[in-house]
């Protein structure tokens, strides 16, 4: 296929807007890493909030969601929509607490927490390996995904598609710090929604769909509808909903779904300019990460179905294309190849801004962690701002050369999304409690580290090699919960607890509150130390509400749509009575929160 003059003007007019944006701010983003990284704790919560939601749309997301629908049916997507109970779990109960902690990265957190040469280690090796290691995985994951879209659409190599979106990328991202990703992410927000929203109406009235009743009806597609699986399927409700509502959301650590918030969503919170801002920025992002955006996706899976029935037709299609990209996640880009003049313009772009926004999140967060968290902190403690601000911006681009590498190791989105659930499996419960429970220590969080990795490891690279019958996805991510979890409570147990000093500067700042700190408070009244505790309700108790009525309000939001799309129109009206009724509900219980 090849773009007309009218698509390359849209795709180099949201290349220019991209850049201009990155000039614009880029003189505030010099002045310092407080303004490079958090833009100065003063951005808007409707800012912050569409931010997150562009980050977390990666180019590789509908490519991810296509492989899920095509393989086990729109209830497949569970795999991820599980993860909405971490994301309102952060938005009640961590978002305050996060802004009140007044930390520039989330790394920080470690020598607020935990205390001594420990406590530094954490946070030095957090740096390294989260800002350096996961992240070009990350990156390269998302680059894998933007490759099979530049193979389809512009026929373009692996390398000259990497190399001029990266160097598009590295500019803006590394001249404006986090304003300017800010302020680029609210433009192509708009443009991708333009591009999803436009490509799945096109796809789904092409005459080898037939429009949208004769997709619905199509035999290969009516059993791809469910939003859950059918009773008689028992491994698909243990894979897909049991495990990841019971296990996977509070268990596993996942980049944008980080039990207790973390990453670049705490990055977003701690920009913010109040909790409630950095609250309300949360609830924004989850509305609009499950409600807006999955059925525009899930549509133009479907009907990827009725065109590609397999990958053998693929191949076909598009035989200049690598054997080894030819998964089903090709079938979305494939999809896209029908589209009529300027509205391919309109998705290219779009897909390149989705690429763009987490990209430049991915870089301007990792560069976060090596610049605060380990050059700043153990190499360069008395570096002026410049050269920190310099420091950062040439490490965004050894970030993104690193994942440039590495990108060409990979086959597909599903396997990728596997295996980073696999290494997270069983730390996320720290997370969660770290804030609640004095006990936990920074050897808790070393070994849970250590042994998620260590079994991930071993599952992904060495169980396979051994002779040993295969292990399906969900036994070897409860395995890695159960091992990791075990360990690191044993270890908690068995060494010792955090300085009173520590504990007590944690309180002072954070104020947790609940059962969970009862000794420490105890300790303070008999050392006489002031905590400063608020006369108020525990918060929690409230926040576990507003978090079950949250998660159900979004759900029926997102399968109301469903259902209006699928012309169910009784479930329909059902379901979106029910939005409005609890959404009512959560804003009634969540004014009468204690703080």
């Amino acid at each position: 296929m090849e773009l007309a003059i009218i698509d390359w003007v849209i795709i180099l007019a949201f290349f220019l807007l991209s850049l201009l944006i990155g000039l614009y701010a880029s003189k505030r983003a010099g002045k310092n890493i407080q303004e490079f990284f958090l833009s100065n704790r003063n951005l808007p919560w409707g800012l912050l909030g569409i931010s997150m939601v562009a980050t977390t749309f990666s180019c590789d997301t509908p490519n991810l969601v296509t492989d899920i629908v095509r393989q086990d049916g729109v209830y497949g997507n569970w795999a991820w929509w599980a993860f909405l109970l971490t994301g309102m779990v952060t938005v009640f109960i961590y978002a305050r607490l996060w802004r009140r902690s007044g930390v520039l990265t989330d790394l920080e957190f470690y020598e607020i927490r935990y205390s001594g040469k420990l406590a530094a280690f954490l946070r030095g090796f957090r740096a390294v390996y989260l800002g350096l290691f996961f992240n070009v995985i990350v990156i390269a994951l998302v680059s894998l995904a933007i490759i099979k879209i530049g193979a389809i659409m512009l026929n373009w190599s692996a390398a000259r598609t990497l190399i001029v979106i990266s160097v598009i990328t590295l500019t803006y991202s590394t001249l404006g710090g986090l304003r300017g990703i800010v302020l680029t992410d609210f433009f192509q927000f708009i443009l991708t929604m333009v591009g999803i929203v436009g490509a799945a109406i096109v796809v789904v009235n092409l005459p080898e769909v037939g429009g949208l009743d004769e997709m619905l009806s199509h035999p290969e597609v009516k059993g791809k509808l469910g939003f859950f699986p059918d009773y008689s399927m028992r491994e698909a409700w243990i894979t897909l909903i049991i495990v990841p509502l019971a296990v996977q959301w509070w268990s596993v650590w996942y980049p944008g779904s980080e039990p207790g918030g973390g990453g670049y969503i705490a990055q977003r919170m701690l920009s913010a300019k109040s909790e409630s801002g950095a609250t309300k920025a949360t609830l924004l992002f989850n509305i609009g990460h499950y409600v807006l955006r999955p059925w525009p996706w899930i549509v133009v899976a479907l009907a990827s179905i009725i065109v590609f029935p397999d990958l053998e037709s693929l191949k076909e299609s598009f035989p200049h294309i690598n054997e080894q990209y030819i998964k089903h996640d090709l079938a979305y880009p494939a999809m896209l190849t029908f589209l009529p003049k300027g509205l391919l313009g309109i998705v290219v772009a779009s897909l390149v801004a989705a690429y763009m926004s987490t990209v430049s999140t991915q870089l301007n967060w990792g560069a976060s962690y090596l610049i605060n968290d380990f050059y700043k902190r153990f190499v360069r403690s008395k570096a002026s701002d410049k050269e920190l601000v310099l420091a950062s911006r040439i490490t965004t681009v050894i970030l993104m050369i690193c994942a440039g590498g590495l990108t060409l190791a990979l086959s597909n989105a599903l396997q990728a999304f596997h295996i980073l659930l696999q290494i997270g499996a069983g730390t996320g419960l720290i997370y969660l409690l770290r804030w609640f429970w004095w006990r936990i220590n920074g050897y808790s969080e070393i070994s849970a580290m250590i042994i998620s990795f260590l079994v991930a490891l071993y599952f992904e690279f060495i169980h396979s090699h051994t002779g040993l019958p295969a292990l399906e996805a969900e036994i070897r991510i409860i395995t890695g919960v159960g091992i990791t979890t075990i360990t690191w409570l044993l270890v908690t147990m068995l060494t010792p607890a955090e300085s009173k000093e520590i504990l007590y500067y944690f309180y002072r700042l954070v104020q947790p509150g609940g059962p969970g700190w009862k000794k420490v408070r105890e300790m303070a009244r008999e050392d006489g130390v002031d905590l400063k505790e608020k006369k108020t309700a525990w918060a929690v108790p409230n926040g576990l509400l507003c978090t079950f009525i949250g998660t159900f309000a979004i759900f029926s939001a997102l399968f109301a749509i469903g259902s209006w799309i699928y012309s169910n129109i009784m479930q329909a009206t059902i379901l979106t009575i029910a939005t409005f009724v609890l959404t009512i509900i959560l804003m009634k219980v969540w004014a009468l929160r204690p703080d």
